[in-house]
């Protein structure tokens, strides 16, 4: 069943290929179903490539799908700049980013395992290449509607078919990325379906969408895409009303800790069973980390920092891939090939230097989105800028104990594709 996957593979990567070439095709418009609009080659190859980030492909064998999956993406993206007809727009988060990614690749000099420091490499270009293709090709907001919408309905799809395992073991097995993947991808839809409510007509539908990509999470019970929805949920009405929002996010942050005292499923994810932990001693200031089941990443980090980071390498780190080499070739932890934290990652590979670089790229696209939030009068713009920005915050927590930057598809493209459409747009606008 799994050749599938190889199956699936060719007929997007054609299809992929097909669009990103040809001069011009026709699509549905997003605000009149009734009506068709011609769109060209690259146009048509970004609504594709952002709408199918969830498509992971990961076949079982010899063969690395998922990555060659990543670098036929890079690959068409980054000749994609050069037949698009508008040019890339660079900015400050850009720039750090190029920063960042030239220490990565300094990092390979000085790493025990250059073969995994380059495939390091590879997953943190995917996001700084769809943004600024994005940049490149969309000054419509018919092309950005079409492509957040065409992303929201593949996740929708995913929804459906997680709750359904008969289907999708069934018919596409291994295609989609991991339920952990997914959860952290339901962020930036979730954000997008606010925007919606609060900036179209169609109040029903995207409220039922709101809430329906902020559940899976809860039901899963997991822990990092739960808190990365309510930062990035907190961030859109601060986003909206400014300093007037406070009231509101501390409503979500007490909110939040009820829900994790009185849900038993979380309550039971959240501490360990033996200590009994109640609201009352949460008040009082008597709950600490100790009292957390991490299910043992405090351990494997505090491992992994101690053998790659301190005595003498905190500054620069022991080497790109240093990390991922360790894991993969010896089996600790009962066999865990990831650190489950990329700021670990970042600090026992790249050093504070990396973890800062990184860091600071994220916090700007977040600072200049909302800049361009508040500054904008397009309606369109506005949705772009506070879903880019507010995604991006929830994503940027998510780092801190997952592996976002392993399902880079699925994850963080979301957040710096709709940074870079809004840059598009804006480009368009200030022109």
């Amino acid at each position: 069943m799994f050749l599938l996957n190889y199956l699936y593979f060719f007929i997007i990567t054609y299809y992929g290929i097909k669009f990103l070439f040809q001069p011009s095709g026709i699509m549905k418009n997003p605000l009149n179903k009734e009506q068709d609009m011609l769109l060209n080659g690259p146009e048509m190859f970004w609504i594709l490539t952002f709408s199918t980030g969830l498509l992971a492909f990961s076949a079982p064998g010899a063969l690395d799908l998922m990555a060659v999956r990543l670098l036929v993406l890079e690959i068409l993206c980054f000749i994609g700049l050069f037949i698009a007809k508008g040019r890339a727009i660079w900015g400050l988060p850009f720039v750090l980013y190029v920063i960042y990614l030239i220490w990565i690749i300094t990092g390979i000099f000085y790493s025990p395992a250059p073969g995994y420091g380059f495939r390091v490499f590879l997953k943190y270009c995917y996001p700084l290449l769809i943004a600024l293709f994005a940049s490149s090709v969309v000054r419509n907001k018919e092309v950005f509607l079409k492509a957040g919408i065409g992303a929201r309905w593949v996740a929708f799809a995913t929804v459906i078919s997680s709750f359904i395992p008969a289907v999708e073991s069934l018919l596409f097995p291994g295609v989609i990325w991991f339920v952990t993947a997914r959860a952290l991808n339901y962020i930036s839809i979730c954000i997008f379906s606010l925007a919606l409510f609060f900036y179209t007509n169609e109040k029903k539908k995207n409220f039922f969408f709101f809430i329906l990509f902020m559940l899976p999470c809860l039901l899963w019970v997991f822990r990092t895409s739960i808190m990365g929805t309510i930062i990035a949920v907190s961030i859109f009405f601060f986003f909206k009303y400014k300093f007037k929002s406070l009231p509101i996010i501390f409503g979500i942050f007490i909110l939040s800790v009820i829900a994790v005292f009185t849900i038993p499923s979380l309550r039971e994810k959240m501490f360990k069973k033996s200590d009994n932990v109640t609201i009352e001693q949460f008040k009082e200031g008597e709950v600490t980390t100790d009292n957390i089941n991490s299910n043992a990443r405090f351990a494997m980090w505090e491992h992994l920092m101690n053998r790659f980071y301190h005595d003498g390498h905190e500054t620069a780190g022991s080497g790109t891939g240093s990390v991922q080499n360790y894991m993969y070739n010896n089996f600790i932890y009962g066999g865990l090939k990831v650190p489950h934290s990329d700021f670990v990652q970042m600090l026992c590979d790249n050093g504070t230097i990396g973890l800062t670089l990184y860091l600071l790229t994220l916090l700007t696209v977040v600072i200049h989105s909302f800049i361009i939030f508040t500054r904008t009068r397009k309606t369109a713009l506005k949705i772009c800028a506070i879903t880019a920005g507010s995604s991006m915050a929830g994503i940027l927590f998510t780092l801190y104990s997952d592996n976002v930057v392993n399902y880079s598809m699925a994850t963080l493209s979301m957040p710096f594709g709709f940074y870079g459409m809004m840059l598009g747009m804006q480009e368009k606008e200030r022109t």
